[in-house]
């Protein structure tokens, strides 16, 4: 009943009152960076992400801004894992600026980043090519199906 029930969730667009913004700006930043790199290790682990892709992010860094929660995680990646930054760099290598709906949509892969990136719902900053290999990377992630756990229309 649960998965049947769920068996076609769709993530709307929306966008957050401003004021979870002008509160989430004044939040340390640092516990959405340990959060994201624990996750995005754990991908890692799982050997969910190609290992020639992710030897070209060594030493790079990047920023995920979420713009209408106020939230920001840098991170860098080394040594075979992401690692978090407690401050964002000034100029990441590169970074994702949306709202949570549009993560929230990448994330379920109901979405593709050109499709944000050209209705002007995702903007991608920083060394191109860089971008083209983490776009790239993304797209050829398979998700492991979990019993029990939504689906979302794609």
């Amino acid at each position: 009943m649960f998965e049947n029930r769920f068996k076609s969730l769709t993530i709307p667009r929306f966008s957050l009152p401003a004021f979870v913004a002008t509160v989430g700006n004044k939040l340390p930043q640092w516990p959405h960076a340990l959060a994201l790199t624990a996750g995005l290790n754990a991908v890692v682990k799982m050997k969910l992400l190609a290992e020639d892709s992710l030897n070209l992010l060594e030493g790079r860094t990047f920023l995920i801004d979420v713009l209408d929660t106020g939230g920001r995680a840098a991170f860098t990646f080394r040594n075979g894992l992401f690692r978090p930054l407690f401050s964002a760099p000034e100029t990441p290598d590169l970074a994702f600026r949306a709202n949570l709906s549009a993560f929230l949509q990448l994330a379920a892969r109901q979405e593709d980043p050109d499709t944000l990136f050209f209705n002007r719902e995702l903007s991608i900053e920083g060394d191109t090519e860089l971008g083209l290999i983490v776009k790239n990377m993304l797209d050829a992630m398979e998700w492991p199906s979990f019993p029990g756990m939504p689906a979302f229309r794609h």
